[in-house]
This record gives C-alpha cells, sequence and structure tokens, in this order.
C-alpha cells in the first residue's frame, strides 16, 4: 500500500515549526509547501532572519523581541501563510 499525503478538503496551505518552542536566538526548521522565493518570515510580527532551503523548507533565527505567538511566511504573490500552530518562545 502507498502513503497519500494529501491536504483534507477545505484546508488552507500553512506553515509548520520544527521544534515548536524555543529560544531568541536559535534557529528552527519551518516546514510547508511553495516556500521558495519567500520574502519574510516573522515571529508574531517581528521579522526575524532566514534562509530558503527548499521549496518545502525554511530555517529562521527566532529573532531579539520575538514573543509568544504565530509565524507569519510571506510568499510570492504576496500570500501569507500562518503556522498552524501557537509558537512558543522560552526563556
Amino acid at each position: 500500500m502507498g502513503t497519500s499525503n494529501k491536504l483534507a478538503a477545505g484546508l488552507g496551505r500553512f506553515v509548520e515549526a520544527r521544534p515548536n518552542i524555543g529560544k531568541v536566538g536559535a534557529t528552527i526548521t519551518i516546514l510547508g509547501s511553495l516556500l521558495s522565493g519567500a520574502t519574510s518570515v516573522s515571529f508574531n510580527h517581528v521579522a526575524a532572519a532566514f534562509t530558503v532551503v527548499s521549496a518545502n523548507e525554511i530555517t529562521a533565527v527566532i529573532p531579539d523581541g520575538a514573543t509568544t505567538g504565530e509565524i507569519r511566511v510571506i510568499v510570492p504573490g504576496g500570500v501569507t501563510l500562518l503556522s498552524n500552530k501557537v509558537f512558543e518562545i522560552v526563556q
């Protein structure tokens, strides 16, 4: 039997952080689809340094001033992708 990686009907695009918790200055992985050409990554509205690794992966550094909240990734066409879970900043 094969494995299917289809999204459920009606489920919009989103990004997922791995891990979903971290300290300021740590590097995390953000997974999603169609991430090539991403122009912005932010942690609860605080801009982060990032690198597009592939169409499905970005690495980002948790920026100074980041607080617990959503991760936003802006991809070509101005589409904003939001994290599927709240990202938790720890001390």
